[in-house]
C-alpha cells in the first residue's frame, strides 16, 4: 500500500475534486498484479485498485471495459470515477460494492443478463483497441470471421510467448499449430457478441439486493460461446445460470464437446501467468484434435 495518506488523499482530490476526511483504509485483496483497498470517507465509500504494471494504461482499459458493460447490460456494473498514476503506482477508483446474500434468482439474473450482454453485437470480430487481460496485453485487431480472430489473435500470440519462454517445447508447438485448419469444421459460426472475457466466479459479486455484479473486464467482440466456456474452468457456475442463459439465446448442439477448444485461451493465459501446471490440460485437448 501506500506509505502516507497523503497519496490517498491526492488519488481522491484527483478523482473527485474534493477532499474528503478518510475515515478507514484497509487492504483487502493482494493478488500477483493488483491491490485492492478499501477507502471508508466522510463523501462515501470506495474500492482502490492500484499495481506497479509498466504499461500506463492497464486500468484506463479496465475503465472502458466496465463503462462498455455498463451500457450493454442490466447486470450491475461499478461506476469508475477515476485513473491514472501517482508516484509510481497505477490506480483505479471505482464504487464501492456492499455484499450480500445471493437472492433466490440470482444464477437466474446473471444468465439472463449474460445473454442481454452477448446480444450487442457489431460487424468484425475485435475491439477498437487492445486491452488486457490480467496483466498480459490482448490483441483485438479486427477479423472477419471467428476462427481468423480466434487463431491470429488469440491462440497464436499466446502459444508463441509460452514456446519462447519455455513453457512449451518446439515439437508441441508445431503440433498446437497444425490444430488451427481443424478449427473451421468444429466452431459454429455466429455474430460477433460483447463478452466480458474474462468470466470466473471471482469477476463476479453479490451486489445490490444480492444481485449479480461483474467486475474486471477483457471485452472484446468475441464467440459468446468463449464466456460460456470460461465460466466452466474451476468447477463452473450453478445450473440454473445455464439454463437461464439457454431459455433466452440458446446455443448450437454440443456446446459441450467444444469447450475444451475455447478453454485453451485461458489455459494459455494461466500458463504464462503461473507456469507448467496449466501445461497438461492444454496438451489434452491438442492431443485429442491432432
Amino acid at each position: 500500500m501506500f506509505e502516507s495518506p497523503e497519496s490517498y488523499e491526492n488519488i481522491l482530490f484527483l478523482s473527485l475534486g474534493q477532499s474528503p476526511e478518510i475515515k478507514q483504509i484497509r487492504l483487502i485483496a493482494a493478488g500477483n498484479v493488483n491491490q485492492g483497498i478499501y477507502l471508508e470517507t466522510s463523501a462515501g465509500s470506495f474500492f482502490l485498485k492500484t499495481n506497479f504494471e509498466t504499461d500506463p494504461d492497464i486500468f484506463e482499459k479496465e475503465a472502458e471495459g466496465l463503462q462498455m458493460l455498463r451500457n450493454k447490460t442490466p447486470l450491475q456494473i461499478p461506476e469508475v470515477y477515476h485513473w491514472g498514476k501517482i508516484e509510481d503506482r497505477n490506480f483505479l477508483l471505482m464504487e464501492w460494492i456492499d455484499t450480500d446474500r445471493p437472492n433466490p434468482v440470482y444464477w437466474q439474473e446473471l444468465g439472463v443478463g449474460l445473454a442481454q450482454l452477448h446480444m450487442a453485437t457489431q460487424e468484425q470480430f475485435g475491439y477498437a483497441t487492445n486491452n488486457y487481460i490480467a496483466s498480459l496485453v490482448q490483441t483485438n485487431s479486427p477479423k472477419n470471421s471467428w476462427q481468423e480472430f480466434f487463431i491470429e489473435n488469440r491462440l497464436e500470440p499466446l502459444a508463441g510467448k509460452a514456446y519462447y519462454q519455455g513453457l512449451l517445447s518446439l515439437e508441441f508447438f508445431k503440433k498446437f499449430q497444425k490444430m488451427y485448419p481443424k478449427l473451421e469444421n468444429l466452431l459454429p459460426k455466429e455474430k460477433p457478441a460483447l463478452l466480458h472475457g474474462d468470466l470466473w466466479s471471482g469477476n463476479i459479486m453479490r451486489g445490490k439486493n444480492g444481485s449479480p455484479c461483474l467486475i474486471d473486464p477483457a471485452v472484446y467482440y468475441g464467440h459468446r460461446e468463449m464466456d460460456l466456456a470460461f465460466s466452466r474452468m474451476f468447477g463452473g457456475f450453478e445450473e440454473e445460470f445455464y439454463q437461464s442463459y439457454e431459455t433466452v439465446f440458446p446455443l448450437e448442439p454440443d456446446f459441450e464437446e467444444r469447450i475444451p477448444i475455447y478453454n485453451l485461451y485461458p489455459l494459455l493465459v494461466h500458463l504464462l501467468l503461473f507456469g507448467k501446471s496449466y501445461l497438461s490440460g492444454i496438451e489434452r485437448t491438442v492431443n485429442k484434435l491432432i
